[in-house]
């Protein structure tokens, strides 16, 4: 692996959190939300980037040591014109100068889902979580064909409505994706609600979308057979 040094400076996309000292075999890269219009600078103490804290760290529980851990750095607070999902895309090209064609999961939440969704696009990413996302019905699906993809959504989430992510796992089967939906009961849009369940899911998908193999058994594999969605 380059040092990590040597490749991010102030303006990078992509912040990390964990370098392995060696090869880097896999990475899992988190994306908080925002809001849909502000030209605002993003700065890592807003309340939106600070929950994505226990998440990563959710994500890196059952990860091996030579799996790199980061996060997206926004230009902007707000999605304005899809400018996350650009930043994604930097961030993505970043991580495969820094440390080769690894198989890279993103772990985004609300808008922060959106962007991951969007960046699925990108040859690095294996695999997507997608938590509380906001995905509104004019985002195309048609990129994900031969993704994993994992929403979980609670199920008295006021903000981004739960039937719009049913109906972007739909769109993505379609599309040659291996998708599925889980709803967390009583969960809500800042993932307070049942926390522990959000976050011992979050570890045990993360898990299962770094190995290679199919899915046969587990939350996820559950989820990705049903018909509709797997109640949490």
């Amino acid at each position: 692996m380059r040092n990590a040094g040597a490749v991010q400076r102030s303006e990078s996309a992509l912040i990390v959190r964990h370098a392995p000292p060696e090869a880097v075999a896999g990475a899992i890269v988190t994306l908080h939300g925002g809001s849909e219009l502000s030209r605002r600078t993003a700065r890592p103490w807003q309340l939106a980037a600070l929950r994505m804290h226990p998440v990563l760290r959710a994500a890196a529980a059952s990860a091996p040591p030579d799996v790199l851990l980061g996060q997206v750095r926004y230009r902007h607070r707000g999605w304005n014109d899809a400018d996350p999902a650009q930043d994604a895309l930097r961030a993505l090209d970043e991580l495969q100068r820094l440390a080769g064609a690894v198989p890279t999961v993103l772990v985004g939440h609300s808008m922060g889902a959106r962007a991951a969704l969007r960046a699925a696009s990108h040859p690095l990413v294996s695999g997507v979580l997608a938590l509380a996302p906001w995905c509104p019905p004019e985002d195309s699906a048609r990129h994900l064909d031969g993704v994993r993809l994992l929403v979980l959504h609670g199920d008295h989430d006021h903000v981004t409505p739960p039937a719009e992510s049913a109906d972007y796992v739909r769109r993505a089967r379609e599309a040659g994706a291996r998708a599925g939906l889980v709803l967390v009961r009583g969960g809500d849009h800042g993932m307070l609600r049942r926390s522990g369940d959000w976050h011992r899911a979050t570890t045990e998908i993360v898990a299962r979308m770094l190995k290679p193999d199919r899915d046969t058994e587990g939350l996820a594999a559950r989820a990705c057979a049903a018909d509709g969605a797997v109640h949490l």
